[in-house]
């Protein structure tokens, strides 16, 4: 298959841009023949007209709305690369674009991260937040280095990424002084009935959650269910509910959400990955973090 000229390219997405043969020779300073010639050649590489006419102007085709949409990702890339090249300051930064899925709690994120800061380089760290599947696509187009999520990348496909296990976290369940007072006692059975506030049912750590919940015969009155680990915290420390979080992680839970541990979730433990671009030469922040125990330092049993 013979490679995507780009500036072939390029002419399209001002024309589409534009709406217009015409606006976008303006805007490019050259002439209406070129650009409609290029495009033709576009056109007849990809096998699909990209333009439908409409009175005097072009609207795009289902192809072309295709074709769209990657020719946004590859120039916004390149826009991005000149504003990081531009923007850097001192070559010896080592920086390391990181994406956060939202499921997981934030607390580990920072801990396991720590690895990184402590790294004796100059460090800049870029943290992003977001779904698994929009960070994986980020990674894919190298806007991200690495990416730390509860489930390791899909199998297969054209997605040349690789997965590395950070740990297994043991979980515990956790209330304001309050909840804990009241349903401590004769924990676990004392979970019948008693608020909760779970994961989403897309998070990899509530379907370990309800098999325990299911296993102990227990059902508690689920009061918010949450794609965000951030906001399922918040509202703990609220005091809406009983929320799950690391056990490693009771003394940054008591101090920072006000929260006592109920106890343990025998057997229920937050998976977490970290999923890179299979490279050649890897990142040297990324072999730190991939590279190191499965527990961050400073962190207990786990």
């Amino acid at each position: 298959m013979t490679p995507i000229n780009f500036k072939h390219l390029h002419y399209f997405w001002v024309v589409a841009q534009e709406g217009s043969i015409t606006r976008a020779a303006d805007r490019l300073g050259v002439a209406i023949q070129t650009i409609s010639g290029q495009l033709s050649l576009l056109e007849r590489q990809l096998g699909k007209a990209l333009f439908n006419s409409q009175g005097r102007g072009l609207v795009l085709s289902e192809a072309g709305r295709v074709a769209l949409g990657y020719a946004d990702q590859i120039f916004q890339l390149g826009d991005a690369l000149v504003e990081a090249i531009q923007s850097s300051d001192d070559e010896a930064t080592l920086r390391l674009r990181a994406g956060i899925s939202d499921g997981i709690p934030k607390l580990l994120a920072y801990r396991l991260l720590s690895r990184v800061t402590d790294m004796p380089a100059d460090i800049r760290l870029i943290c992003d937040e977001g779904e698994f599947e929009t960070l994986l696509a980020d990674l894919a187009l190298h806007r991200l280095d690495v990416v730390l999520t509860d489930r390791a990348a899909p199998v297969g496909g054209n997605l040349k990424v690789f997965s590395t296990r950070l740990g297994d976290f043991a979980t515990g369940l956790y209330a304001t002084p309050d909840l804990a007072e009241r349903y401590r006692s004769g924990f676990p059975g004392s979970l019948n009935g008693a608020p909760m506030l779970l994961p989403s049912r897309h998070t990899a750590l509530r379907n370990r959650i309800d098999r325990w919940l299911e296993s102990h015969g227990l059902r508690p009155k689920v009061v918010g269910e949450f794609e965000d680990s951030a906001l399922l915290t918040t509202f703990g420390r609220g005091g809406l509910g009983i929320f799950p979080a690391p056990l490693a992680l009771a003394e940054q839970v008591g101090t920072q959400l006000n929260a006592q541990s109920l106890g343990a979730m025998t057997g229920v433990s937050e998976q977490i990955y970290a999923i890179s671009n299979e490279r050649r030469i890897r990142h040297p922040a990324i072999e730190v973090l991939c590279g190191a125990t499965t527990q961050p330092p400073g962190t207990p049993g786990v």
